[in-house]
């Protein structure tokens, strides 16, 4: 069985960890993370072994289980810096994920329960999909996007790099949302999302607009799960 080391100490590892001890497909033999006081600690009865740093010196696979995909790219980037190349990240994918023809899921992607995928669907890299997001045909997810639970996503729409689609949120069919975007949970969205803007409500529109507060850097905004 390959051997898996995931990267980053959050509540996706765990969901990550469960959904993998149920495919039985990979073994989780450590956790690294930054934060010095989880190190000797466990998740799931997986040690934390150190810093994330660490995996330029292992020679086990690697999921990076951050939460936020600003977080994700973040690992990924420093790690390029360490000489750790894209063929070191596995994919995992919930066996209880339906996936139709002709869909692509980039390396580092997780996919959790209850998701569909219906058909001609591009997912790139180090995505996120939580458990019961629908994906329809055509759609196109950049890389280091996450969509959370519930989120379900029209035909032929376009989801950013590093984008955040909360949860329950609804997406109708030829809209984008732009790079390092969020679309607030429960929002309906029937217009295209400007990248690095924050939108919410149904229909979903600037949430600065909706709440009189400006956001001088949306991005930083980006929701973590």
């Amino acid at each position: 069985m390959r051997r898996v080391v995931l990267l980053a100490a959050s509540g996706l590892a765990r969901e990550a960890l469960s959904s993998i001890r149920q495919a039985a497909d990979l073994d989780v033999v450590g956790v690294l993370d930054d934060n010095p006081a989880l190190h000797g600690q466990e998740i799931g009865d997986v040690p934390i072994l150190g810093g994330i740093d660490r995996a330029a010196d292992m020679s086990e696979e690697l999921l990076v289980c951050a939460g936020s995909g600003k977080a994700r790219a973040g690992i990924i980037d420093r790690l390029w810096g360490l000489g750790v190349r894209p063929e070191r990240f596995t994919t995992h994918i919930d066996r209880s994920v339906i996936i139709g023809d002709d869909v692509s899921i980039g390396a580092g992607s997780i996919i959790l329960a209850g998701c569909v995928l219906t058909c001609d669907i591009v997912i790139g890299a180090h995505v996120v999909l939580m458990p019961r997001v629908v994906l329809t045909h055509d759609d196109f997810v950049g890389d280091f996007a996450t969509l959370t639970a519930g989120a379900t996503v029209g035909g032929r729409a376009t989801i950013g790099r590093c984008a955040y689609v909360g949860m329950n949120a609804t997406v109708r069919q030829d809209l984008s949302i732009g790079d390092g975007a969020v679309l607030g949970m429960g929002a309906v969205l029937v217009k295209d999302l400007p990248p690095g803007q924050v939108w919410a409500g149904t229909p979903a529109g600037p949430l600065a607009a909706r709440t009189g507060i400006t956001h001088h850097s949306p991005v930083s905004q980006e929701a973590t799960t």
